[in-house]
């Protein structure tokens, strides 16, 4: 039987994140039982003191096991747990880090990969999490490889996961790998949650990263965020500011975590899909809105940025085709 330790987190941590991998092993449980097979999995909820108050005391969680009770377990679970709650959960960082050394599986859920990363296992690793939180992770864990687009990773006995819910796939991910596929389709059918997505790419609003200090980069931005039907090239944006090309390009990727061609990109692709959203503007319409002349070359980016071509997306999201 696989010992399954839930980190119940001290702090801003999010409820469903806790119970959703608790409910589902469980459920997973009860289907092995019902059709004449052992239980696989042995599940605690582990923390570091006797009770967690969450939602400003409207909720509160009461782990069954205490960290220091746990000697063995074979795989840990980490919810999401917000990064400003990290200093309250330290306690769990040298815990977590040796049960993985004596063979322990670790997940980190959405943000919770926060709290995954402190631990220093993750270092030269790639690592997923939810796509708000990218660019405060890439500042606090820059030897870390964080892949925004994935919904899993799977790297050596560590596990991450995207965004709010998408942490059900990563569960049923691993149920899948510990019970077979059977298990895991009945369950999907049960709970209703599509098991095969692999990209959170569709659910990103891109923003631009502004919490830096380097003014004329955020004025490039800016300018870029208000001329989005000009065509733009870097060589003008270099010029604009009066910065060396080369070293536009170096600030402007340590300021953004972006290079200022992605920049460009991601600004006008945003601007498309709240177009495609909202607007009754045809697709070449909307493409020349936003300064692409080439369809081709709008079409492979649109697809390369969203995950999705410009038509899919329409189906997807717009208003005007839902009425």
């Amino acid at each position: 039987m696989k010992h399954i330790s839930i980190i119940v987190p001290q702090g801003d941590s999010i409820l469903s994140s806790i119970i959703g991998p608790y409910k589902v092993f469980n459920a997973a449980n009860d289907y092995l039982v019902k059709t004449g097979h052992k239980p696989k999995f042995e599940i605690h909820l582990v923390g570091i003191c006797n009770e967690t108050e969450l939602y400003g005391g409207l909720f509160a969680v009461r782990p069954d096991m205490s960290i220091h009770d746990v000697k063995k377990t074979d795989l840990i679970i980490i919810p999401a747990v917000r990064p400003q709650s990290l200093t309250l959960n330290q306690e769990f960082i040298p815990w977590i880090t040796a049960q993985y050394k004596h063979g322990a599986e670790v997940v980190s859920l959405c943000v919770g990969a926060f709290l995954l990363a402190s631990t220093g296992l993750m270092k030269g690793k790639k690592c997923t999490t939810h796509w708000m939180a990218a660019d405060a992770f890439r500042q606090m864990f820059p030897d870390v490889t964080l892949l925004t687009e994935k919904i899993i990773t799977d790297e050596n006995g560590i596990y991450t996961s995207g965004g709010a819910y998408s942490f059900l796939n990563l569960v049923f991910y691993l149920v899948e790998k510990y019970c077979g596929r059977d298990v895991t389709i009945f369950l999907a059918k049960l709970m209703e949650v599509e098991i095969e997505r692999d990209n959170q790419s569709q659910f990103m609003i891109f923003t631009g990263q502004k919490e830096h200090e380097d003014e004329p980069i955020k004025k490039a931005q800016e300018y870029i965020e208000h001329n989005v039907g000009k065509k733009i090239s870097v060589d003008q944006l270099a010029d604009l500011f009066l910065i060396s090309r080369r070293n536009f390009e170096r600030r402007f990727k340590k300021a953004t975590a972006n290079t200022p061609v992605e920049y460009l990109q991601r600004v006008k692709i945003e601007a498309a899909k709240k177009s495609l959203e909202s607007g009754r503007e045809n697709v070449n319409e909307i493409m020349y809105a936003v300064g692409y002349s080439d369809s081709k070359a709008f079409r492979t980016t649109f697809k390369k940025i969203t995950g999705l071509s410009p038509l899919d997306y329409r189906k997807k999201y717009s208003r005007v085709v839902a009425l």
